[in-house]
């Protein structure tokens, strides 16, 4: 494994994140267990979940938190884990608890997050936590407060740093100057969507994290499936084949393209997409989300996998990028 400082922080972190969304829901708990043994024993030290991951139920009324439940069984069979984990949750959506009353919907308070973390701790069979995540922005909720709530619970050690997901580059600005007014530290890391088939960040997103100094993970490496490398093989009836159905003839020529590529250098798609990502230097880490063991052992292989500058300007051009703003878009 290799590992890389967490923005401007101290933090050494894996260069692959160990994602947990489908704990709980495509993948069993023991498989889960699995899964998280084998991270451990490969050097990743970050353990990405969510209080909202691991939905069980139908429609509305579904019990969410399966997947920090699962992972705080995992700590509780030998609790010389936990220590070794970076451990990270979220809090911003609903989380269908009758406590909650009208709070129950998606956003952010000082109320909600004092509440959920407690709840995210206790599931999770900890005290504390490396990294806090925003799951997504609230633009009615001031910084106020925000950083007052999220300050106390840094100062009382109760976690240690704070990130947020799905942010604009806006919103990580105010929030850093709101922070500095306070001389808080802020945000350290932004966790993001970025791929080959999503490179938006590059306008604007990742330009700021590194002006900042903030790291960035990315989430859905694969662009759900699409990098995967089995898709325009899919067999009838699999996720796949639903993929495949959905495909523009753009990306169907793309993904034509991609895998040539792929194999006239010997390596599936999944491996240099990921590889792709940890390419680029203002990538911290990538975070993979296995649903078995397999998973997880084909996407190590991406981290020592070193993409020539003729491969990279191949993917470049099958999947065109963007300038930093505002060249992307004037002169």
């Amino acid at each position: 494994m290799k590992y890389s400082y967490l923005g401007r922080t101290g933090l050494t972190v894996s260069k692959l994140v160990l994602g947990t969304m489908n704990f709980g829901t495509r993948t069993e708990e023991e498989t889960a267990h699995k899964i998280m043994d084998k991270a451990l024993e490969a050097g990743i030290n970050v353990i990405d979940t969510a209080n909202v991951y691991g939905e069980d139920g139908v429609l509305d009324n579904l019990y969410r938190g399966k997947s920090e439940d699962i992972v705080g069984r995992w700590f509780a069979k030998d609790p010389s884990r936990r220590e070794k984990m970076v451990l990270t949750t979220k809090v911003f959506m609903r989380m269908n608890d009758p406590r909650d009353n009208a709070n129950n919907k998606k956003d952010l308070s000082l109320y909600k997050i004092r509440r959920h973390l407690k709840d995210s701790l206790r599931r999770l069979q900890t005290d504390h936590l490396e990294l806090y995540f925003m799951h997504h922005v609230d633009e009615h909720a001031t910084w106020q407060e925000l950083w007052g709530a999220f300050q106390p619970i840094v100062d009382s050690g109760t976690v240690d740093y704070i990130g947020s997901s799905n942010f604009g580059a806006r919103h990580i600005c105010y929030a850093q100057a709101a922070a500095e007014k306070r001389n808080f530290m802020g945000l350290c890391v932004e966790q993001c969507q970025y791929n080959l088939f999503h490179r938006l960040p590059e306008i604007e997103l990742l330009p700021t994290a590194k002006d900042l100094g903030l790291g960035i993970f990315c989430w859905s490496p694969l662009a759900e499936g699409l990098l995967s490398g089995h898709v325009l093989d899919a067999k009838p009836g699999t996720r796949g084949a639903v993929i495949k159905d959905k495909l523009t003839e753009t990306q169907r020529k793309q993904l034509e393209d991609y895998s040539a590529l792929c194999k006239s250098i010997g390596e599936s798609e999944a491996t240099v997409a990921l590889a792709w990502l940890l390419h680029n230097p203002v990538v911290t880490s990538v975070i993979v989300g296995p649903r078995t063991v397999e998973q997880l052992e084909s996407s190590l292989k991406a981290v020592d996998l070193e993409l020539s500058e003729e491969t990279l300007k191949k993917l470049d051009e099958i999947f065109p990028g963007y300038e930093a703003a505002p060249k992307s878009y004037s002169w």
